[in-house]
């Protein structure tokens, strides 16, 4: 990047390669990109392939509304085995013999669990517990009680495979599920014990893998784009004066009606500012410009 460019700005869709946290990535992104403003929507578990969602520039104060998007993932799951952090990272804590058990019978323990359910974040999670993370806990060798957090999962797949105590699934869920908790929770509920193998992300919200890039090759893309799950609205020239100003505007002036938030672009197309309501009116929450 020159010193005359303007600085980049935008989101980066980025298939995630085993073995690198999710810090890892934007670290290296930061090189790559000639920025330090880079952060991501949402953690990958490093041993997790697949789409994790880089804000990079002024785009990184657009992130906290992509977190809260709905995710799907693949994985497998292994009858028979657990282990301490629920995938294949971990210790074996016990086994079962769970030879025997049918694509019928998995399929039938997995629909107990779409839904709205409540779920205990695993010891290895990023959460924060008493202002630490749960994983440094982990790591410590300790362990504290979890307060079980709602998540809902839409859609729970299960299909055989050619190994008879693995089974493939495919999961759409809320932010916040642990798909390394639903496996072990199938397995507890065929009678045994399971752990998750192969996570992969294919969604972010509307953001699938077939628009990630490689780490090495990010590419951007609008800040525009980051909202593209939201309602947006485009506004004259007179109201993006307002917008850039910060200004609270009623919401007939600005054009927009529901819940919010909503992106407020300019007639070329660029995103301006996040809109959200405001005691029957509208305030910026985000403003890009100005």
């Amino acid at each position: 990047m020159n010193k005359t460019d303007p600085p980049p700005n935008g989101i980066a869709i980025i298939d995630k390669p085993a073995g690198w946290t999710s810090h890892d990535v934007v670290a290296k992104s930061r090189g790559i990109l000639g920025t330090r403003k880079v952060g991501h929507s949402g953690t990958l578990d490093p041993d997790a392939t697949g789409v994790l969602v880089l804000g990079v520039g002024k785009s990184t104060r657009l992130l906290k509304y992509l977190t809260g998007l709905s995710k799907r993932y693949t994985g497998q799951i292994v009858l028979g085995v657990e282990t301490s952090t629920l995938d294949a990272a971990g210790e074996v804590t016990a086994t079962h013999d769970m030879a025997g058990i049918t694509l019928e019978q998995v399929e039938a323990a997995a629909q107990k669990f779409i839904g709205a359910i409540e779920q205990i974040p695993p010891m290895v999670s990023a959460i924060k517990i008493g202002g630490r993370r749960l994983h440094e806990i982990a790591r410590e060798g300790g362990e504290v009680e979890r307060p079980p957090r709602p998540v809902t999962v839409y859609h729970f797949e299960i299909a055989a495979t050619e190994d008879p105590l693995i089974f493939s699934c495919d999961v759409s869920c809320s932010s916040g599920t642990y798909i390394r908790t639903l496996a072990a929770d199938v397995g507890t509920a065929l009678g045994g014990g399971a752990h998750l193998t192969g996570l992969r992300r294919l969604a972010v919200g509307s953001f699938t893998i077939d628009e990630a890039h490689p780490l090495e090759k990010p590419v951007l893309l609008s800040a525009a784009t980051a909202l593209r799950d939201f309602s947006s609205v485009t506004v004259s020239e007179e109201i993006a004066q307002a917008v850039a100003h910060g200004k609270v505007l009623d919401l007939d002036l600005l054009g927009v009606n529901g819940d919010g938030p909503w992106g407020v672009l300019n007639t070329e197309g660029e995103l301006l500012a996040v809109y959200e309501p405001h005691k029957g009116r509208a305030k910026p929450s985000v403003v890009l410009v100005g």
